[in-house]
């Protein structure tokens, strides 16, 4: 039997080493000296005679091919130069592919082994985008769910690897689209980089922060990502490189913001049909890959609810693969635009119940939320007394940094830590509510209600509410004086990602017999089964303090409830069983069904039990 035991060193000579073609393309780039990329005619021609192609340099000299010109030709160009006979073709480009970049691999638990361009390895080798892997994907919500301690950084190049999945699987199946190199690698750039404008603990920074620390001031995290990248392009000098690898700019920098924020003269939309400059509306589709804002189906989705499913310990309904199977682009309206297979239909509305159900078991957890507004109240007490270094040295507070991306570049989750350990004496109160969130001292959420019509809501009406709670003074009179700093009142909306409407509704699907027409598929052809309203909105009450002032706000919050005609807390029997009988249509049999009772029995049972003083109170659910 052969020996399968390794060579020792020196006892092969380099042409018995594997060469791979990350070996034979750096070896080629080597013996010529420089990056491909870059190289001129003399860098060419020695190539080709190193390739034994002499006879072809004269053809490449007089039509000036050198640089990234090398890497992209392709068959019909030689014959267009002038290269007649096929084989010589083939052998040409056989030795041309020495000389394209090779991908790196990276080991992903989600999506395995993923080959990335590059360029892609250039831009996640930045500090702008470094700074992902220290901004939890989910935020808060990881002091909630142990596993849930994944960060954008990784999210970030599980999407640029989708967008690059499903473009390619597209160029594939559809020649005719004439999907390019250039194409291609834009819309991974622009998966790759459409968070880079994350906060710390992601959300919430632009959800909560911004808005209460700069009340009025128009932010987003896309915006940021747009401006993020553009600094990071300029901060590293990537414009040269960017071009090497066959990038033409600024339109393809342009295509690339445009697939994150949209287009920049969304206000022209009433005369101009077209909104987009980076591609023409031939290339329509590319547009719905990373964001796609006609319904909702990109890749981003699709790596956030495999990823956090998987960290968060639920199970993810929808299976992105054989959207990418099924995916092809046909014509609706004059618009080339992503279709899938109609039996397809109800995956869809899977994936889109995979969402709702992510944002209330875990998104919208009652205790995740309390803690970012912990965290979000303690960030406002350190934004006056912290400050970062900004462009040209000016010093910026925490809610100014969005303003200047080489500050911004330097705002992470470190953020909790550096208030938490600090000795500063002005961050005092910030370093204690911190301190009761490790403690886990956090607020009490009184319970949750809905109204019967939707609610205009506002910051301001929050507050409102807050002061009404302090002053409602239920039917079982209390002495308790409460403070409306003391409640917290917020608004949380669940939908289907489309707000009101049916997502469905705007998506394009095609059949087997006809795969070039697209067509539209209501609800009522799917099942009578799917919801009949795909938002709703749920009022959410906190109290701040545990003490013995907490049955009093559990009472003024039961009132409150009855006051404005809201539905009745979950828990409203527990907390103010002498309140809830007192509201007939809360105890109405329509609420009883199947509880084996009178209407309101339970409610009743209840507050007999609590004006039974020598009975023990006994749980009713």
């Amino acid at each position: 039997m052969t020996s399968r035991k390794r060579p020792l060193a020196g006892d092969c000579g380099a042409e018995d080493e594997p060469r791979t073609p990350e070996r034979r393309g750096s070896q080629a780039a080597a013996e010529q000296g420089g990056d491909p990329m870059c190289w001129g005619l003399d860098e060419t021609r020695r190539f080709l005679r190193a390739e034994g192609l002499h006879d072809f340099q004269d053809i490449f000299t007089e039509q000036n091919i050198t640089g990234v010109a090398l890497s992209n030709l392709t068959r019909d160009d030689l014959e267009k130069i002038g290269v007649e006979r096929l084989g010589d073709r083939l052998k040409i480009l056989h030795s041309l592919r020495k000389l394209q970049p090779t991908a790196k691999v990276f080991n992903d638990p989600i999506h395995g082994h993923m080959e990335l361009h590059p360029l892609l390895i250039t831009i996640i080798d930045t500090p702008q985008f470094q700074r992902l892997r220290h901004i939890k994907q989910l935020g808060g919500t990881y002091l909630v769910f142990p596993g849930a301690s994944h960060n954008r950084f990784e999210h970030s190049i599980g999407v640029g690897h989708l967008a690059g999945q499903l473009v390619k699987a597209l160029s594939e199946r559809q020649p005719e689209l004439k999907i390019t190199r250039r194409d291609i690698l834009c819309v991974q750039i622009a998966g790759l980089c459409h968070d880079l404008g994350h906060g710390p603990f992601s959300h919430m920074f632009d959800g909560l922060f911004i808005p209460r620390a700069r009340p009025g001031f128009d932010w987003k995290h896309e915006e940021a990502s747009v401006k993020m990248f553009e600094h990071l392009v300029e901060d590293n000098n990537l414009t040269p490189v960017m071009e090497g690898h066959g990038l033409k700019l600024p339109q393809d920098l342009i295509f690339i913001r445009e697939q994150i924020v949209g287009p920049s003269n969304r206000d022209a939309g009433q005369t101009q049909k077209w909104l987009y400059e980076g591609r023409t509306k031939e290339k329509s589709f590319l547009y719905e890959i990373v964001a796609n804002k006609t319904n909702g189906i990109d890749v981003d989705k699709w790596d956030y609810f495999a990823r956090d499913c998987h960290h968060l310990g639920i199970h993810n309904n929808f299976d992105y693969h054989r959207f990418i199977k099924f995916a092809r682009v046909c014509e609706f309206d004059g618009q080339k635009t992503i279709c899938t297979r109609d039996k397809e239909v109800a995956n869809l509305y899977d994936m889109f119940y995979t969402r709702n159900c992510l944002h209330r078991r875990a998104y919208q957890h009652k205790v995740g939320n309390i803690v970012e507004d912990m965290i979000t109240e303690a960030f406002l007490k350190a934004d006056p007394h912290i400050r970062i270094e900004g462009s040209g040295g000016k010093k910026l507070k925490i809610s100014e940094a969005i303003e200047d991306m080489t500050a911004y570049t330097k705002l992470t989750d470190h953020l909790f830590e550096q208030i938490l350990y600090s000795s500063s004496p002005e961050l005092t109160e910030a370093r204690q509510i911190l301190q009761n969130v490790i403690c886990r001292r956090l607020y009490k959420c009184l319970g949750q209600t809905q109204s019967k019509k939707k609610e205009s809501v506002s910051a301001d009406k929050c507050r409102c509410w807050e002061a009404e709670l302090a002053q409602t003074i239920p039917k079982c009179r209390t002495d308790d004086h409460l403070n409306p700093e003391d409640f917290v009142v917020r608004v949380i909306f669940f939908d289907y990602g489309m707000k009101d409407k049916d997502p469905i509704s705007n998506v394009r699907f095609y059949c087997k017999d006809d795969p070039t027409t697209a067509i539209r598929i209501r609800k009522d052809q799917v099942s009578k089964l799917l919801p009949e309203t795909f938002s709703e909105q749920l009022i959410r009450v906190y109290y701040k303090k545990r003490d013995e002032t907490l049955g009093a706000a559990n009472k003024n919050f039961v009132q409150w409830c009855m006051n404005h005609d809201f539905s009745k807390p979950q828990n409203g029997d527990i907390i103010a069983p002498e309140l809830t009988p007192l509201k007939s249509d809360w105890n109405s049999n329509n609420n009883n069904e199947g509880e084996g009772g009178g209407g309101g029995s339970g409610s009743a049972a209840a507050y007999n039990s609590a004006r039974g003083a020598s009975r023990p109170k006994k749980k009713l659910f």
